[in-house]
């Protein structure tokens, strides 16, 4: 027992001390130290999201699974979801700004799920 806690106490003190010395950037790599603050990973993460849908899209015109009149109706609505980030990325995008983006890219990704799969025979 003696030879354990020679070995164990010198690790666990060691590990404590590590843990110590991490600063708050390292922590939180994402921002979540600032939340108000705006981070390039969430930037880049919702211009990303945005990306994929417009790309999304496009595909599943050239594969003619959805109509032109439903591809518009898609396509707008990610127009709009560009402009908003647009208008948000001005100052930095906060996490409710972040969140309000998210659910519209997620509200697209889903109308866009819907038209591929209603099987409503609209596909010129």
């Amino acid at each position: 027992m003696r030879k354990l806690n020679k070995i164990v106490a010198p690790a666990l003190i060691a590990a404590m001390g590590l843990g110590v010395g991490i600063s708050s950037a390292e922590a939180a790599p994402y921002g979540h130290h600032n939340p108000g603050r705006p981070t390039p990973y969430r930037d880049a993460n919702i211009r990303a999201d945005i990306d994929n849908l417009n790309r999304n899209i496009d595909r599943a015109i050239a594969r003619r699974t959805i109509s032109p009149r439903e591809a518009a109706g898609l396509k707008r609505q990610a127009v709009q979801v560009q402009r908003l980030y647009s208008a948000y990325a001005r100052n930095g995008l906060t996490p409710a700004e972040v969140r309000t983006l998210q659910t519209r890219v997620d509200q697209i990704r889903s109308a866009l799920r819907m038209e591929r799969t209603d099987w409503n025979n609209h596909r010129r």
